[in-house]
C-alpha cells in the first residue's frame, strides 16, 4: 500500500529530510501535495522531481510565477508532466491538510503559521507527523481534543519526542492505538518515573553572560551539531527551543511537569531518556539526523515492528569515544526557565511565550536587539499577559497570539539599537 503524503513546509530542513526518506521508498510513499513559502526556486525543483498533484504557495502572484516556471521546465528540460493544481494562502494549506486522498500530513511549518493547518488535519482524522512544536505549545489541549474527537493520530517527528516515543511502551503497541501515545507515560501500570530531553547546549554552551551580550547573528545561528533554519537555530542558542520542547512533551505524553527534565549533552547522540520505577533507564541514541525520526514514524505507521532505511550512517560509539552530560544553567540561559514557568502556569502562558519569542527572535535577526534581549523581551510580555485561563478555541488562541506579538513589538522598541 502506497501512502500519500502532504508535506506542509517542504522547502525547510525538515522538508529536505522528509523528501529524502520518501525518495528512498517510492514503493511505499508518494508526495501528493507540498507547500513552500520563501524559497520558490527550491519548490520548483521539488515539483519537477516528485511531481505532486497539489502545491501551495503564499499568494496568487507566486502561484503565477510557479505555474510559468513549471511549464517552462516541462518544455525545455523534461518530458511533459501533468501540471499540479496550485493553491495559495491559508485556505490552500488547510485544503491539502484535509484532502481525503492524503494519508499522512507532515507538519513542518515553523511557528504559529502552521497551527490552523494542523488543526484541519486533526479534524479530518489524519495521521499527523508533527514537527511543528508550536502547534502543541500554542493550542494547549485543543489539538489533542480534536484528534481524540476525529480519531486522528498525532506522532512526534521532533528528534527528542520521537526518542521518547521509542522508549515508551506505546512504541510496541499496534499502530492504531492512538491513546497509547497520550496516556502510557502517565499510567501507573507502566511505571514511568520521568522523561529527560537532551540539549546540545547550542553554540554558546561555554560562553558567559557578558560574552553572549555581544554575540553576532552569524555566531547564534551556527549550531554545533544540527543543520536548521535561522529561527530554530537561535532558539537552540537561547535554549528556548528546549523549553518549547518540554511544553510539547507535557502535552504530547500527558505527563506532569515535575516529571520532565533537561540535560545538556553536547554530542547530541542521546536524544531522550525514560526512567522507570524499577530503576531502569531506556535511552534512544543515534546520529543527529532528522531522517531517523522521520523514517521511524513512517515505518511505524505500517506496523510497530516495521523499520525502514533512512540513509543515516550507522552510529559508531567507539569513534565518538565519550558522552557528556551536565545540568542546564538557567541563569545564563533564562529562556529555558521562562518556558518551564510557563508550562507550570498553564492557561495562556505557553501561547504568550511562543508569540513573544517569535517576535524577539525576528528582532534579533533583523538587528533590532542584542542576543540577550530575546529572553528579556519574552519575560516582560509574560509578566504583562500570562495567566492560568485556558484557551478553548482557535479564535482565542489567535487573539492571544496577536496581543502578545503587539506587546512584544512595543517592548522590543526599548531594546532597538539599530544594528546592521
Amino acid at each position: 500500500m502506497i501512502r500519500s503524503i502532504a508535506l506542509l513546509g517542504g522547502t525547510g530542513s525538515i522538508g529536505d529530510s522528509t523528501l529524502d526518506v520518501i525518495s528512498q521508498h517510492p514503493d511505499r510513499y508518494r508526495l501528493r501535495s507540498v507547500s513552500g513559502f520563501r524559497n520558490i526556486e527550491k519548490l520548483i525543483a521539488i515539483c519537477q522531481r516528485f511531481v505532486p498533484d497539489q502545491v501551495v504557495v503564499p499568494d496568487q502572484t507566486t502561484a503565477s510565477t510557479l505555474r510559468v516556471a513549471l511549464a517552462r521546465g516541462a518544455n525545455h528540460h523534461q518530458p511533459r508532466q501533468a501540471e499540479p493544481e496550485i493553491r495559495w494562502g491559508p485556505r490552500g494549506l488547510e485544503s491539502i491538510a484535509s484532502d481525503p486522498q492524503v494519508d499522512v500530513v507532515v507538519a513542518a511549518i515553523v511557528g504559529a503559521a502552521g497551527l490552523a493547518s494542523v488543526l484541519c488535519a486533526a479534524d479530518a482524522g489524519k495521521i499527523i507527523a508533527l514537527a511543528n512544536k508550536e502547534a502543541l505549545v500554542m493550542s494547549g489541549s485543543l489539538l489533542a481534543e480534536r484528534c481524540a474527537r476525529s480519531g486522528a493520530r498525532l506522532l512526534p517527528l521532533d528528534s527528542e519526542h520521537n526518542a521518547v516515543f521509542q522508549c515508551l511502551p506505546c512504541a510496541a503497541l499496534p499502530s492504531q492505538h492512538q491513546d497509547a501515545i497520550s496516556h502510557l507515560a502517565q499510567s501507573p501500570a507502566y511505571g514511568v518515573e520521568s522523561i529527560t530531553l537532551t540539549a546540545s547546549g547550542g553554540p554558546f554552551r561555554c560562553w558567559t553572560k557578558v560574552q553572549m551580550e555581544h554575540a553576532s547573528i552569524r555566531e547564534a545561528v551556527k549550531h554545533p551539531n544540527w543543520s536548521m533554519g535561522q529561527k530554530i537555530s537561535v532558539d537552540s542558542a537561547t535554549l528556548m527551543n528546549k523549553g518549547l520542547e518540554l511544553i510539547e512533551a507535557q502535552r504530547l505524553f500527558s505527563i506532569s511537569p515535575s516529571k520532565l527534565h533537561v540535560l545538556i549533552h553536547p554530542q547530541s547522540i542521546v536524544h531522550a531518556m525514560v526512567q522507570y520505577r524499577d530503576g531502569s533507564v531506556i535511552a534512544q541514541l543515534g546520529e543527529p539526523d532528522m531522517r531517523t525520526p522521520i523514517a521511524q514514524v513512517l515505518g511505524w505507521i505500517a506496523g510497530t515492528a516495521h523499520r525502514i532505511s533512512s540513509g543515516v550512517k550507522p552510529l559508531e560509539l567507539a569513534r565518538i569515544g565519550r558522552l557528556d552530560f551536565e545540568a542546564p544553567d538557567v541563569d545564563r540561559f533564562p529562556a529555558l526557565g521562562l518556558a518551564i514557568e510557563a508550562m507550570k502556569t498553564g492557561g495562556n502562558a505557553a501561547c504568550v511565550l511562543n508569540a513573544a519569542n517569535e517576535v524577539a527572535v525576528a528582532g534579533f535577526l533583523a538587528g533590532r536587539c542584542k542576543f540577550t534581549d530575546i529572553a528579556a523581551c519574552v519575560e516582560l510580555v509574560l509578566d504583562k499577559m500570562a495567566n492560568s485561563d485556558e484557551l478553548g478555541s482557535l479564535e482565542s488562541i489567535l487573539d492571544t497570539d496577536r496581543q502578545a506579538r503587539a506587546i512584544a513589538d512595543e517592548v522590543l522598541t526599548r531594546f532597538d539599537l539599530g544594528f546592521a
